[in-house]
This record gives structure tokens, C-alpha cells and sequence, in this order.
């Protein structure tokens, strides 16, 4: 390989995206529409600081082997470098390690896939030392597959751009010794968060205060929703993945004296593997979740794609049930779909409110046509809000605590006033509807209380 290959690629430098648009047999796509998912590149590129000079896309109805594209394709993509000065080409799809050689080797130029790129851009972005083990986690795993041409030397400590540039390593053997023993050592790490976040989450319950959290295609407008309704300053920009590392705030919510509301990292279409399980621990506290916010951009022309992209996720980690026609085919190891489980009775599944967010990016008519649209999504619950000017946020929270104290009911409460204990709890975990004097007592002087509580709180207040 020639020396341009060996050198750093830095931010500003010049690239070129390849969106490879795979056809079936009959010409079928199920993904996202060729110039979204080529819009959605361009802003990869650029939360990393490349410049994307050309960004095209590419219909392969059969898949080469060792370079994913045709000659003629890979002549064009050459042509294309050359003549805009291309130093770094970005497929946006997933390369075999012997692929991404091969494609190097033919266009003389680094080539990096969607996978290496979004590791990238979590590289860079993870603050917390939790995210950084993450990251890392993923990071190795990744590069494990792809020591026929390692990016970087493991010894160095990562500090940015490690896919997009690096000398290399030659022994292999030694570099798989010390990628397994550096992963083996993350995950102790990372067991031990996983162990103080479920501490964490039981004090949480003993609390108790109920969890919220934020869910959605990155760039969605969750961390900005997040600071609206906290008061919050979490970054939010409007690059994608600009929050990675979870965020939680205690809110006042109508009926409930504090929930905790959680931001989490943004969802992608083709979100790689190595990262789902990397950042495992941090989605759990999407699955101990009360109620979940499905934050939308409802003014991306793709909002539909990216639903479905968000969903399969909440599906893969065993939040959501697929559906039904798709329980056999998914491969999703966080649930046991038994073949003598019943198809027509589906585990209880946490709710989910629907948000659709950047409501002020409408005109009148889209607005209008997808009230209507709104109105008519049975078993959905939807509201529409803009994060940015404030408006539906009161009535976000007005149906989010609905979700979280519909099994309550209210409940009579004699107390003698002394009993200081339960009365701080009936008013921190219910709804105090009403409170009266209800004369003396064996214990002196007495309350009546009538109190909305969940059954989970009711049995609590019982135990006390």
C-alpha cells in the first residue's frame, strides 16, 4: 500500500460518499429512499469534520465477493476521486474486511464503511468515562475481524480519528492477544456500571419515582425536548449524535411530585452491531422505562423509515414486541419467542407515547393533514409539539402522567397526624385529591385523606 494510505486523514479533509443501493431480484428496497440515506451520510461526515465533495449512490444487483462493486463501478468512484480530489471515500454500507482492502488497494485511497464511520463520530462524542469504555468495547470488536489491515497500533491510546488513519500493526497474533485481553478487561468494567446503574435503578424503586425516557432517530430533537421540559443545558445541536452519554433530571409532572426523565443516544438505520452491545447497559434504562417518549422529526420527508428503524431497535433489546408477522423471522436474543407461546397474546409492553416533534417546521397544510392523520392511528397516542418554541410540551406532560397513573385509582386514608412517615409519602407518591379533619383518635388528633395511587405505591404505602 503507497504512502497517501499510511498518512493521518484530519478534520477538513476532502471525501467522497458511495451509497451501494442493493436490489433484489425484483428490484425490491425495504431501506431508507436513496437521497435521504445519502443525506443522512453527508451528516455523518460532517459530525466529524470531513467535507463530503460528492456524495452518490450506487445500484448493485449482485454483490462482488472481495470488492462489493462492479470494475466499471469502481472505475467511476476512481474517476469521481480524481476529479474531485477526493482523499477518503466512505461506503455507506457494510465492507468485509477483505472488501475494504481490496476497494484501497484498487483506488489508492483510504475507504472506510458506515460502521467504522458512526464508531468514529461515538469516538470522539463520549464524554463520561462509561461512554468511553463503550466506545471502545465496540471499537475492538470491530477491529478484531479486520487485522488483514489494522488501522491503528493497540498500544496507543485512542485520542480521535483511529479508523481514519494509523501506520498499523504486522503481527496479527500478538494484536488478537492483546485485543481479547483488552475486551475481556472492558467488560469486567463495564459489569461493574452495569452493577452500580442497577443499584442505582433500585434505589430508584424504593423511591419510588417513575422513569421516562426519551427515545428516537438521532438528530430527532430529543436532547432539545430534554432541556425544554428540564430546564436542562445537555448539548443539542443539530448535528447527528451529538448526545451520547445518558442524561437524567428529575421533572414535575401533573399527579406525580417527581419523575426522572432520561435522554439517551439517538437510533440510526444500520446501527452497528458492535454498538448495540457495547451500549447495552446504557439502553437498560430504556427497558426499565415506565413510559416512552418516541421523540419524531415529523418534518423529515423519511420520518416513516426512521420510525421503523427506532422500533426494530426497542424490538431487538426486548422492550417492544416485533410484530407478529415478523416474530420468527427477527433474530432478537433479548426475547424467547417459544414456538408454544400463544401469537395472540402479547407480553405486557411498556407505553409508548408517540412525539412528533419540529411541529413548527409545518406549513399550515402538513400540519393540518397530519392532525388529521394523528387522529386517525388507533391504539396510538400521539402529540404533536415543537421542543424548540415550547408548544404541546404542557400537554406531553399532561398525557405522560396519564400513562404513568392510569392503574390508579383513589383510596380513603384515616391518619392520626403524629404519623408523620405516611403522611410524607401519600403526598410525594400520589395525588392528594383531598384532606380534612376527622376528629380524635386513639392516637390523638386524625386525618382524612382521599389519595390517588398506583397499585405498585398502594402496596408500598401498606408495607410501611
Amino acid at each position: 500500500m503507497n504512502d497517501e494510505l499510511k498518512g493521518e486523514v484530519t478534520r477538513g479533509a476532502r471525501a467522497l460518499v458511495v451509497y451501494p443501493q442493493m436490489r433484489g431480484p425484483r428490484g425490491e428496497r425495504n431501506d431508507l429512499d436513496p437521497e435521504a440515506r445519502l443525506e443522512e451520510a453527508r451528516g455523518l461526515a460532517l459530525a466529524i469534520g470531513l467535507e463530503v465533495v460528492e456524495a452518490v449512490a450506487i445500484v448493485i444487483r449482485e454483490a462482488r465477493p472481495g470488492t462489493l462493486f462492479g470494475e466499471g463501478q469502481i472505475q467511476n468512484i476512481s474517476t469521481a476521486c480524481t476529479l474531485n480530489e477526493a482523499e477518503l471515500i466512505i461506503v455507506d454500507g457494510s465492507l468485509s474486511a477483505i472488501q475494504q482492502r481490496n476497494l484501497e488497494e484498487k483506488l489508492k485511497r483510504k475507504v472506510i464503511d458506515r460502521t467504522g464511520l458512526i464508531l468514529e463520530i461515538f469516538g470522539e462524542r463520549a464524554a463520561t468515562a462509561e461512554g468511553r469504555l463503550q466506545v471502545e468495547l465496540a471499537h475492538l470488536d470491530y477491529q478484531a475481524g479486520r487485522l488483514v489491515r489494522s488501522w491503528t497500533h493497540l498500544e496507543r491510546q485512542r485520542g480521535g480519528f483511529g479508523f481514519l488513519g494509523g501506520p498499523g500493526e504486522t503481527q496479527i497474533e500478538a494484536d488478537r492477544r492483546m485485543i481479547r485481553d483488552r475486551m475481556a478487561k472492558i467488560r469486567r468494567e463495564l459489569e461493574q456500571v452495569r452493577r452500580t446503574r442497577g443499584l442505582h435503578r433500585d434505589r430508584r424503586e424504593k423511591a419510588p419515582w417513575p422513569v421516562v425516557a426519551l427515545v428516537g432517530y438521532t438528530n430527532a430533537g430529543k436532547s432539545t425536548l430534554f432541556n425544554r421540559l428540564t430546564g436542562a443545558s445537555v448539548m443539542a445541536e443539530n448535528l447527528l449524535f451529538a448526545t451520547l452519554d445518558p442524561t437524567m433530571r428529575a421533572i414535575r409532572m401533573p399527579g406525580l411530585e417527581k419523575a426522572i426523565l432520561s435522554d439517551t443516544v439517538g437510533f440510526i438505520s444500520d446501527l452497528p452491531t458492535e454498538l448495540i452491545a457495547a451500549f447495552r447497559a446504557t439502553l437498560e434504562e430504556v427497558t426499565a422505562a415506565d413510559v416512552i417518549l418516541h421523540v419524531r422529526d415529523i418534518a423529515n420527508p423519511d420520518t416513516e423509515a426512521q420510525k421503523r428503524q427506532v422500533l426494530d431497535v426497542l424490538a431487538d433489546l426486548g422492550v417492544i414486541q416485533p410484530p407478529l408477522d415478523d416474530r420468527k423471522a427477527r433474530q432478537a436474543p433479548a426475547l424467547d419467542w417459544s414456538d408454544d407461546e400463544p401469537d395472540d397474546e402479547p407480553e405486557p409492553q411498556v407505553p409508548i407515547i408517540e412525539v412528533w416533534n419540529k411541529w413548527d417546521l409545518l406549513d399550515p397544510d402538513q400540519a393540518h393533514e397530519l392532525r388529521e392523520v394523528s387522529m386517525h392511528r388507533e391504539g396510538e397516542v400521539i402529540v404533536p409539539v415543537s421542543a424548540l418554541t415550547g408548544e404541546g410540551c404542557d400537554a406531553l406532560l399532561d398525557i405522560a402522567s396519564r400513562n404513568l397513573t392510569r392503574d390508579s385509582r383513589i383510596y380513603s386514608f384515616v391518619l392520626p397526624v403524629a404519623d408523620g412517615q405516611r403522611f410524607a409519602f401519600l403526598h410525594a407518591r400520589g395525588e392528594v385529591v383531598s384532606e380534612e379533619d376527622a376528629g380524635e383518635g386513639e392516637q390523638g388528633p386524625q386525618m382524612r385523606l382521599e389519595v390517588r395511587l398506583s397499585e405498585r405505591e398502594f402496596g408500598r404505602f401498606k408495607a410501611l
